[in-house]
């Protein structure tokens, strides 16, 4: 089994550098019950960093299939006095909060996702305001520890225990956990402001990609947005956290309206516990307008319908094909890490927080800007060993940014 020690390790990393734990603040904790022993020892260390108080929200995959395939829709869609009361909690206490990610990629196989689609989109008409308000405002962190459904699904061959346990270890190893931690994401992020910095002084206002899978798209910058990557800073506190354990990129978000072309997926998506594979989305004048899978084409078109705004882009990321997490050889079936092997865009809601100054702004002027609003941010993998991405300037100079997959700056 995987040393305690490692894993005692690892509660750290995501306790002093994921969410930056501060004296007296509140943690929430979402987790599935599976992991109930790693989550013991993210409590105490939690505790240990001095937390108000630390609140698990435990989750089970069957239980939320049942719920929504069995509940009243009226019910499930209802927000309640009770749901109002958590979110005016959280605007007011602005708790850290860290995401355990353990679920096999096709745990809600059977889900009714039509059923679901409507609950989401009813409720996010009253969580929107609060998501809004609490905007680059708190400390949070992604991160992962696998279920033995899981595991079974990235190793077959091997029984489910050590199928878990096996993919634990290559978690860990990603994580960077096998050393000093918290120092190798010290560096690690200092490498990736690095990188952003080579960015930002490009002055890009467009890039292109292109690959031999058929990938021919074209995406338009904001001149006032910035690339960041790694670590990121709390609007009021400036406090420091690392949203996302593991993390290769550098991103901005595109400029909304701004986008030609098709991509094709790279890698399979999970997304609603079902798997979309072998897809396409062909944009114009920045927005979705034709798609297709292979498997599970009725789900892609859910999660472009989750409101009005979920058919445009979010997110760029670059990653180099050579990266720790794609040179694992390892399909991880779950978007945290296989996002994190190679590029990738994001559907969906944009980041305020890249644009220069963003605090300075309204949500309204920041959306004008070009930064996308809507409830839902869904990333997807594009990276290949061929792709070319060239970047024109504000002068209309072309840079090749990426060769063959990597860096080319």
């Amino acid at each position: 089994m995987v040393n305690k020690t490692l894993l005692k390790k690892y509660a750290n990393l995501l306790i002093k550098t994921g969410i930056n734990v501060q004296k007296g603040q509140d943690v929430l904790i979402f987790a599935d019950v599976c992991a109930v022993d790693f989550v013991r020892l993210l409590v105490k260390e939690a505790y240990k960093a001095k937390a108000n108080e630390v609140r698990v929200i435990w989750e089970d995959d069957e239980i939320t299939k049942t719920r929504i395939n069995m509940g009243p829709l009226k019910t499930l869609e209802e927000f309640t006095s009770r749901d109002k009361a958590e979110m005016d909690y959280r605007v007011e206490k602005v708790p850290c909060m860290l995401h355990i990610l353990s679920s096999s990629p096709e745990s809600l196989k059977g889900l009714n996702q039509a059923k679901r689609l409507k609950i989401i989109q009813k409720r996010n008409v009253f969580l929107k305001p609060y998501r809004d308000e609490l905007d680059n405002k708190y400390q949070w962190c992604i991160a992962g520890y696998p279920s033995k459904e899981w595991g079974k699904v990235v190793y077959p061959h091997l029984k489910a225990s050590k199928a878990q346990e096996e993919l634990l270890k290559q978690i860990l190893f990603v994580s960077r956990v096998y050393e000093d931690p918290n120092l190798e994401w010290e560096k690690h992020n200092n490498n990736l402001i690095n990188q952003c910095e080579k960015l930002n002084a490009l002055n890009l206002v467009s890039l292109h990609y292109k690959s031999s899978n058929g990938t021919d798209f074209k995406v338009g910058l904001m001149k006032e947005a910035n690339w960041l990557g790694g670590m990121e800073i709390t609007k009021d506190t400036k406090i420091k956290f690392n949203p996302n354990i593991p993390s290769e990129e550098c991103f901005t978000s595109p400029k909304k309206g701004v986008a030609e072309g098709i991509v094709y997926a790279t890698k399979p998506l999970s997304y609603n516990g079902e798997l979309i594979e072998d897809f396409y989305i062909r944009f114009k004048d920045g927005k979705a307008v034709e798609w297709d899978a292979k498997k599970n084409k009725d789900l892609l078109t859910h999660l472009l319908n989750v409101d009005e705004n979920a058919k445009y882009l979010g997110e760029c990321a670059l990653i180099p094909y050579d990266s720790p997490i794609n040179n694992t050889n390892i399909l991880f079936y779950n978007t945290l890490y296989d996002e994190n092997a190679s590029c990738h865009l994001a559907v969906g809601r944009g980041f305020t927080n890249v644009i220069k100054d963003y605090d300075k702004y309204t949500n309204k002027e920041l959306e004008e800007m070009g930064v996308n609003s809507s409830s839902s941010h869904v990333d997807f993998m594009i990276g290949s060993k061929d792709l070319s991405i060239i970047g024109t300037d504000i002068n209309g100079k072309e840079i090749v940014i990426f060769k063959d997959g990597n860096w080319a700056i």
